[in-house]
């Protein structure tokens, strides 16, 4: 669940989880979700997940798979044999990620 709130409405409002990140929004188990309390004065307003069709987004996990494709076949022959015009004597070191020769 995501709740965000205003301020100037004295209003909470609890309702699905956010499909994009909101500076003011947080999201919540159900276990807390169900559990949350407002201040005195405030009101409350808990939006159902039923009948709301969750819209699944693949194009991060699209990404994700193309640029390790594309490395796996700038780098090997798809059998794990590395190219011979990749250098690997040598090990590098990169910030907290080092390359070891296999």
């Amino acid at each position: 669940m995501t709740l965000t709130y205003n301020y100037a409405d004295s209003s909470a409002v609890l309702g699905p989880l956010a499909t994009h990140s909101e500076p003011h929004a947080y999201d919540l188990c159900e276990t807390h979700g169900q559990r949350m309390t407002v201040p005195n004065g405030w009101n409350v307003i808990r939006q159902s997940n039923e009948g709301i069709e969750q819209e699944h987004s693949d194009d991060d996990l699209m990404a994700i798979a193309d640029a390790v494709r594309e490395v796996v076949a700038n780098s090997s022959d798809g059998a794990g044999i590395s190219h011979p015009s990749i250098p690997q004597a040598s090990v590098g070191r990169r910030g907290h990620l080092r390359s070891v020769p296999s």
